[in-house]
């Protein structure tokens, strides 16, 4: 006969509830605030419009695998439990950090006989698949291919290289993007308010808000444990509301007095480019911490990199475009913060290069020309002569080809008869165009005839 000490409503389902409530109510702000629905996602618009395939993949219209490519905090596994939930299916999940072949097939035989026995689909989540082995990858294909599982996968990396191809060719690839400001925005007062979230309990200032908007840097989950910290700061010492000092202290790091979009985003982006043509590299680097901590865009500081290669360096050091273009595309290869680093070499290369605004002032000067009328016809010689009848309009009759000299040069007009003898280009004698500087003359004096 029972004491009641081990009936099922002590211990059975309501205390399972009950342990699942206490959970819930511990959990960390991110988890407490993770999407009900995809009313309550913020960001990805591009893939949540109507008709789009994320959303007819979370509202179960599209029962395809898919690898969901983007940085930290953008939703994938919110997305992926959403995909669960709307389908019906059971959701398993797995991280590449921590499980191997082993693992995913038990997994995929459990789905494999839910399947058989009752019908019950089943979501597999595997979190940072790009670290998943070619044979761990490979493990997945069969289960992927029967849809034995939805494969829901999630990479911070480029899958076109770090997921194998089958496995690419038999999932759609969906790309997320950071948050912008304003959705961070939104998610962090709708943290302090909302029941689940810190349910009124304190206020912010504006100032803080900023702050923990550009700490963010687009990572719903960063912004979320940043102000969890700042409010059980606040609330150690008995206040109700977060200031950007309290936020400062918090998370060790100050404000960066810098608006990506007013006088401060001017005023140092200035800086920085001025600094590399003065040849100051530790003053350029300052500047590029500076917006780097900002969280300004770092293709528009690439932009920037790529454009003062030419502009103010030019072929004084011609690996200097070489040097913007590869940080430029590392920058979108790998972003950030990793990307801080190829951003760096890039300005330390600019900065300590020797310069020349040669480029700058030969193009500007042609084009001014141009513009000015002044240019007239190509010479005759010059004039494509491949089509019928080119010859009898006398065109590239005379054409003397350089190749047949042994010097590789020769003369012969190339310039239209209004701008012969005109000069656009003059190296400085300053780094590798020091030899063009004393080239260059001979070249003219040749090609115009003059020896």
């Amino acid at each position: 006969m029972s004491d009641g000490l081990f009936d099922e409503g002590l211990f059975g389902a309501d205390a399972d509830q009950r342990a699942g409530e206490k959970l819930a109510e511990n959990a960390p702000l991110a988890v407490r605030m993770r999407p009900r629905s995809l009313d309550e996602v913020v960001g990805q618009q591009h893939l949540l419009a109507a008709g789009a395939p994320l959303r007819r993949l979370v509202e179960g219209a599209t029962p395809a695998s898919v690898l969901l490519y983007g940085p930290p905090g953008t939703g994938k596994t919110t997305l992926a439990n959403l995909v669960s939930q709307a389908t019906g299916r059971r959701f398993a999940a797995l991280s590449a950090l921590s499980s191997g072949v082993k693992e995913v097939r038990a997994v995929i035989e459990e789905a494999r006989k839910r399947l058989g026995r009752n019908g019950e689909a089943t979501v597999l989540f595997i979190d940072e698949v790009h670290r998943f082995s070619k044979t761990q990858q490979d493990a997945l294909l069969g289960a992927v291919e029967d849809r034995t599982v939805l494969l829901v996968a999630a990479t911070t990396e480029n899958p076109y290289f770090s997921v194998v191809a089958p496995l690419l060719s038999r999932s759609l690839v969906l790309q997320l993007r950071s948050l912008g400001d304003e959705d961070v925005r939104d998610l962090l007062r709708r943290a302090i308010s909302e029941e689940r979230g810190l349910n009124g309990s304190v206020s912010m200032s504006e100032d803080a808000e900023d702050h923990l908007v550009a700490l963010a840097e687009g990572d719903a989950r960063r912004a979320l444990t940043a102000l969890e910290a700042a409010a059980e700061s606040v609330g150690s010492t008995g206040g109700d509301e977060i200031e950007l000092a309290t936020v400062e202290a918090t998370v060790d790091r100050a404000a960066v007095l810098y608006d990506k979009g007013g006088d401060q985003h001017y005023d140092v982006t200035s800086a920085f480019i001025k600094s590399i043509r003065g040849s100051d590299v530790d003053a350029a680097l300052h500047y590029l911490a500076r917006m780097v901590e900002a969280g300004e865009d770092p293709r528009f500081i690439a932009r920037r990199l790529v454009v003062h290669a030419s502009e103010d360096i030019g072929m004084a050091d011609p690996t200097a475009l070489q040097a913007a273009v590869a940080a430029a595309s590392a920058v979108q290869l790998i972003g950030m913060p990793e990307g801080r680093l190829a951003l760096a070499q890039a300005t330390i290369h600019l900065a300590t290069a020797p310069k020349s605004n040669a480029v700058n002032t030969a193009i500007s000067d042609a084009m001014a020309d141009v513009r000015a009328g002044k240019g007239g016809p190509v010479p005759p010689h010059l004039r494509d002569g491949h089509y019928s009848g080119a010859q009898q309009l006398g065109n590239a009759k005379g054409y003397r080809y350089p190749h047949d000299r042994p010097e590789g040069v020769l003369a012969q007009q190339y310039a239209p008869d209004s701008l012969v003898g005109r000069d656009y280009y003059e190296p400085t004698p300053r780094g590798a165009e020091r030899a063009l500087h004393d080239r260059l003359p001979k070249l003219r004096n040749i090609t115009r005839g003059a020896e």
